[in-house]
């Protein structure tokens, strides 16, 4: 039987080399907006956290998606990302995902 590959990407704040479903997307498209993407799927340029609060604060800390996207990136946005991450590891911790 052969063994499924598991899809790895690399979080752009510890650089570690993570399952993808251990992380979040963000996305930049076209027009220029960033935004989270739960699917995973979005069109547009990706970049990779890990889903851990600790990580979301270095994230807005650093601004690190500023460097990524090579654009300034409102700073609502990481607002809006730590409450984000700290949604879902709050429900991964109930075990509802």
């Amino acid at each position: 039987m052969k063994t499924k590959k598991i899809p790895l990407r690399k979080s752009v704040v510890s650089n570690e080399v993570i399952d993808k479903r251990d992380l979040l997307r963000i996305v930049k498209n076209k027009e220029g907006q960033v935004f989270i993407d739960p699917t995973g799927k979005a069109n547009g340029r990706g970049a990779y956290i890990k889903l851990d609060n600790a990580e979301a604060l270095e994230a807005k800390k650093k601004k690190v998606f500023n460097r990524s996207f090579s654009m300034e990136v409102d700073e609502s946005f990481y607002d809006e990302l730590v409450a984000y991450v700290d949604h879902k590891v709050k429900r991964r911790e109930l075990g509802l995902e």
